[in-house]
């Protein structure tokens, strides 16, 4: 007769052995990294830099794919990174504020509880890029012109409730000015419509805006940090031109929550050796991508998420920004 006991021991153990036999095979299949904007844009050339050195840093000939579900301001990929199985397999870029500001301002697809931090990647500083051939070139410029000429400059945007609509917002107020708001379904629609003049100013990010200038007839008016940044000392901020706004947007990369604590902790240790990575920060960091990085862990990526919940959440009692 077979012991009951040692029958349960022995299947138990079997159990175990199996468990950790599949973790230790993670990744067994493509990881799909899911971006919410179009190709082109700064998260998908930041997505798509990183992906090969997850790859490396995950090891066991792990396979990465970036997939791009643009929409809704980053709602469709945001919510499709939420939506998916929490067994490690999809992972994606979430950005701020976008992440935050669209479950205040609608009944969103997603909501931020649902999604799990691991690693910022990225801290980019939003900008106004112009046309060369632009006669704005300053912000003053384009306040003279809104103040003498209201409700006829148009700003695109990467959608309702993104930093690049709040930021414009936060000019208007300070200027007591009228732009027309252009949204669109990612930063290189945007980035195109003002390179054909289909638009007056591209609100966009310093990586994008970097990346125009070197290419296309392009000039960026000014920089929304505290600070010049380090690879254009020339460019001012808005700041040094009478104007103190500051708006900045965090990327980086989410999973589903309830991942596995094994999976997760394999996650957030090759996303963040990939991002620490000397061979990636080159790239990033090159004249032909300028990728202003700032890495840091799922503690503090979370609480600064929360925060930045706080702010729109009081901005929005104050000055709901979707009409």
């Amino acid at each position: 007769m077979i012991n009951r006991s040692k029958f349960l021991a022995f299947a138990a153990g079997a159990l175990a052995l199996a468990a950790a036999s599949a973790q230790a095979a993670y990744p067994e299949k493509p990881i799909s990294l899911i971006v919410a904007y179009d190709v082109g844009g700064s998260t998908d050339v930041t997505a798509r830099l990183l992906a090969p050195f997850i790859e490396k840093h995950l090891g066991g000939g792990a396979r990465v794919e970036v997939v791009n579900k643009p929409g809704a301001g980053g709602e469709i990929g945001f919510a499709a990174i939420a939506d998916s199985a929490p067994d490690g397999y999809t992972i994606g870029f979430i950005n701020s504020p976008n992440v935050v500001s669209i479950p205040i301002e609608r009944q969103a697809r997603f909501s931020l509880d649902r999604l799990d931090p691991l690693v910022n990647i990225v801290d980019d500083p939003g900008v106004w890029a112009v046309p060369a051939d632009s006669p704005f070139k300053t912000v003053k410029d384009v306040v003279d012109q809104a103040k003498a000429n209201p409700n006829t400059i148009t700003v695109g945007s990467t959608g309702v409730g993104s930093d690049d609509q709040l930021a414009m917002l936060l000019v208007q107020r300070q200027a007591s000015v009228q732009f027309i708001h252009v949204p669109f379904s990612g930063s290189s629609a945007n980035y195109k419509a003002m390179l054909a003049k289909k638009i007056q100013i591209c609100a966009t990010n310093l990586g994008e805006g970097l990346r125009g200038e070197a290419t296309d007839p392009v000039r960026v008016i000014g920089v929304m940090s505290k600070e010049r940044w380090k690879v254009a000392p020339n460019l001012p901020t808005f700041a040094d031109q009478g104007f103190p706004v500051l708006m900045a947007s965090l990327r980086g990369i989410a999973t589903p929550k309830g991942v596995s604590p094994d999976i997760r902790a394999k996650l957030v240790e090759a996303v963040t050796k990939a991002a620490t990575d000397p061979d990636f920060v080159a790239k990033a960091e090159a004249k032909e991508t300028f990728q202003p990085l700032r890495v840091f862990g799922s503690d503090a990526f979370t609480a600064e998420l929360k925060q930045i919940d706080v702010e729109l959440k009081a901005l929005w009692q104050a000055s709901p920004w979707l009409k």
